[in-house]
């Protein structure tokens, strides 16, 4: 059964090993990264809000950056590198991002709407280090790019070289790797028979970035397969399409041991010999010999003679087997020294290729070890290349400020851009100066308080609105005596004289009119005129101070205060509610700091000339 690794962090390689287990593989979760959430700073994330494209790496930062909930544009164009991450971005933001055919950094720069964004605002919502090209070739295009790193990989702590041998016991064919972070954590520390193992593995990956940056690791091509991104479904894919061509059984890379064969040797059967003795039975009777015995005993002469005959004959062929037995013997001990003499050659033939063994062994360690130096070289000079600073970028940032300053007098703006370059800066080395001017501009700006001229305006507006309502400072005359016609002539003729000097101060009357009042003393009394024309002059004064308030002229706006001021506090009771009410306000107005031209100058600017020289 094909064995597939999936080294993606925890919590999102589950989905994918239960499609690869219902469809007969045997899947293990072995997470080489854990993703830390990083907390950005708000110089960080406040080009989120002025951004005209934001670009999401993965759904890790859009996870990240939805937790921070940061004021962000929602009406700029959002990308994702990935229909997984497009799905994200529309549930935490209600945004429909644009996704590119070929889900990687490639992808993303094919899209005509990144093709021309001279002069655009673009965030890039990222992890730590990721997407170098990315930045590079939107800066190249004339972007003015920010990084928002809101995570961070890291090697989780169980990984170590002797993981590699177990995976190895294991029998793994396939291992799936979504991030260039996921390679750097398994190459990292191996032994050459680790690493050659390693090499002889079978890698899925989620774009040609990656693939490019495995084939450093000195991995063949052959054993790279590309899948059409990081999603469950196309690693699957991706896996099924090659699992046919993955051997079911481990590739262990062993030496062929060469068995000398051994001639059979033939044994040499001695026979025995088996002596015929021939009794003679001839009974010898004592009786005389006769004709007849003397013909026995020749014929027993005669067979005693073949027997004889036959004897000889049986022991000469014994004597030429035992010269044969004794042939086969000495070949028999020139094949045993022969046979000594191939196991002597044979060990030092096993000790040559133990030795010869141990020195590529040694090479190998060697070149492994100098191919990694070669390749962290040639990162850093990659990173140092992707990462350089453009002096374009950083001039032109400075002249905005300049321009929001002496053009727009825009103290808040110009700080924006300020924090804004030294975002930029913090991530490259040597911008120390250029960045201690940067911050000692941005104090300053920071420290100046704009014009609240609105808030002014509606105080002195309020303050007109409450001229009509004052009360003239006048005493108020007493109800007229009432009034007693002493000349009323009497019906009576007795009282003809006292009617006749009433007929005359009625004469009188007619001339001189004398009132009588109850009371004290009575101070003259303004006409209504006069009280109209000291209506109009306290209005027109809080007018006036209006008018230079939106033209920023300080100096006129005090003095028509101070008149203002001066008319109320004369002809208006001071102890009247409308009084105090205007006078309160007047006086508070009096106080404000209208300082519509402060003096500054950006240190940064001829620290920034200095840099770019």
């Amino acid at each position: 059964m094909t064995h597939i690794l999936i080294t993606r962090p925890e919590g999102k390689g589950a989905a994918l090993a239960q499609q690869l287990e219902q469809a007969g593989y045997q899947a293990s979760l072995f997470p080489v990264l854990k993703i830390t959430h990083l907390t950005p700073s708000s110089t960080e994330l406040s080009p989120l809000l002025n951004a005209d494209k934001i670009i999401f790496i993965s759904q890790d930062a859009v996870s990240a950056l939805s937790q921070l909930k940061p004021d962000i544009n929602t009406k700029a164009q959002f990308y994702a590198v990935g229909q997984q991450t497009a799905d994200i971005i529309y549930e935490q933001f209600g945004v429909r991002a644009a996704l590119p055919k070929q889900y990687d950094s490639e992808g993303l720069l094919a899209l005509k709407s990144l093709a021309e964004v001279d002069g655009s605002n673009i965030v890039l919502v990222k992890g730590q280090g990721g997407r170098p090209e990315l930045a590079k070739t939107l800066k190249e295009r004339g972007a003015f790019l920010n990084n928002c790193v809101v995570y961070k990989r890291e090697p989780t702590e169980s990984i170590t070289s002797n993981w590699t041998d177990h995976w190895k016991s294991q029998n793994v064919h396939g291992i799936v790797i979504t991030s260039n972070a996921a390679v750097d954590a398994i190459f990292k520390s191996l032994a050459a028979q680790q690493l050659l193992w390693l090499q002889q593995c079978q890698f899925y990956v989620a774009s040609e970035r990656i693939a490019a940056y495995l084939k450093l690791q000195q991995v063949s091509l052959a054993n790279i397969h590309i899948a059409a991104g990081a999603s469950d479904d196309a690693m699957f894919t991706c896996i099924n399409q090659q699992g046919s061509n993955m051997s079911e059984q481990s590739k262990p890379v062993t030496a062929e041991k060469a068995t000398p064969t051994t001639a059979n040797t033939a044994s040499a059967k001695s026979t025995k010999q088996e002596p015929v003795a021939t009794k003679n039975t001839a009974d010898k009777n004592k009786q005389k010999v006769s004709k007849v015995a003397a013909l026995a005993l020749l014929i027993s002469l005669i067979v005693a003679s073949g027997v004889g005959y036959e004897f000889y004959q049986k022991l000469n062929a014994g004597k030429a087997q035992n010269l044969a037995v004794n042939e086969l013997s000495e070949q028999n001990k020139l094949l045993v020294q022969e046979l000594q003499a191939l196991k002597s050659a044979q060990s030092n033939l096993q000790q040559a290729l133990f030795n010869s063994e141990k020195k590529i062994a040694t090479a190998l360690s060697e070149s492994a070890a100098q191919n990694q130096q070669e390749l962290k070289a040639a990162l850093q000079k990659a990173q140092q290349q992707g990462s350089s600073l453009n002096p374009q970028e950083v001039t032109s940032l400075q002249r905005m400020a300049e321009f929001k300053l002496w053009a727009e007098k825009d103290y808040q703006g110009t700080s924006a851009v300020l924090k804004r370059l030294d975002g930029l800066l913090s991530e490259h080395p040597g911008t120390v100066e250029v960045r201690q001017a940067i911050m000692q501009d941005i104090q300053t700006l920071d420290s100046l308080k704009p014009v609240a001229t609105e808030a002014i305006y509606l105080q002195l507006n309020s303050a007109l609105n409450n001229v009509d309502n004052l009360v003239f400072n006048a005493v108020n005359l007493p109800e007229e005596a009432a009034e007693i016609d002493e000349n009323a002539l009497s019906g009576d003729v007795s009282d003809w004289q006292q009617n006749l000097s009433n007929s005359w101060n009625k004469i009188v009357d007619s001339f001189i009119t004398i009132r009588q009042h109850e009371g004290v003393s009575i101070e003259p009394l303004l006409t209504d005129q006069e009280r109209h024309l000291i209506n109009q002059r306290i209005k027109l004064n809080i007018t006036q101070a209006q008018d230079a308030l939106m033209s920023k002229q300080a100096s006129i706006f005090f003095s028509a205060l101070s008149e203002a001021k001066r008319l109320v506090g004369e002809y208006f009771k001071q102890d009247d509610d409308t009084t105090k009410t205007v006078l309160k306000a007047l006086s508070k107005l009096e106080k404000e700091q209208l300082n519509f031209n402060p003096k500054v100058t950006l240190n940064s600017t001829q620290k920034v000339k200095e840099w770019a020289q």
